[in-house]
């Protein structure tokens, strides 16, 4: 398996973009108009997104128009950069400054700031390990790696079922339930710090390996 860490830091890059996308064609929908504040909602007359409040946001922009095509523009420069390029060197930091662009310009609150926390952790894709080998006992660390998998397969649904899952469970189901959103948000973000920590470990195995091969080929 390849780099967990560019892994997780490029599907996690690509859903929060398509979160953006979605809050930047609401707003578009609303028109030429100028907002109350600074803080706006994405979908104000939406009964699909009601159970979310409307997917708040917020902007500089002193148009809601505007606000929404810079939205879509940020979030697609970042769906490309998740697909091709969060792997090059300043990768991460480069999608954190587009995820900044998207929380001053519509892409909603909630997308743009995980995006930083995501780009953070794209950071270390291509980091010595060192620190973790050191300070993670051994065992723990082999458990973690042979679970990475299975943490990222969860993650990602997990992540689904709140968007679009939580809006489709209020609006075709009637289920408004916010033990419900609570629960789903606490379970999305649990798997989501151990996909993270997961992967840290996965990929420290995997350049100990890498370094332990290279020294028996020198050894024969």
């Amino acid at each position: 398996m390849r780099n967990a860490t560019k892994i997780f830091t490029s599907t996690f890059g690509i859903i929060m973009a398509l979160a953006g996308l979605e809050h930047g064609i609401g707003e578009v929908l609303q028109g030429n108009v100028a907002p109350s504040g600074v803080m706006i909602l994405s979908w104000p007359e939406s009964a699909f997104f009601h159970s979310l409040g409307g997917e708040p946001a917020m902007t500089i922009i002193p148009n809601l128009l505007l606000t929404g095509i810079l939205a879509i523009f940020f979030s697609l420069l970042m769906l490309v950069w998740s697909i091709l390029f969060v792997q090059r060197k300043n990768g991460g930091l480069i999608m954190i400054l587009l995820c900044i662009a998207m929380l001053l310009a519509g892409g909603g609150m909630f997308p743009p700031i995980l995006g930083i926390i995501i780009g953070a952790v794209g950071t270390r894709i291509n980091a010595p390990l060192t620190w973790r080998r050191k300070h993670l006992p051994l065992g723990l660390r082999h458990f973690l790696a042979r679970l990475w998998p299975y943490f990222y397969a969860v993650c990602i649904p997990s992540w689904f079922a709140l968007v679009p899952g939580i809006p489709i469970l209020s609006y075709f189901f009637g289920v408004n339930s916010t033990v419900v959103l609570l629960g789903i948000l606490f379970f999305a973000l649990s798997t989501l710090l151990l996909t993270i920590l997961a992967g840290f470990a996965y990929d420290s195995e995997r350049q100990t390996d890498s370094v332990s091969g290279r020294l028996i080929s020198v050894a024969i």
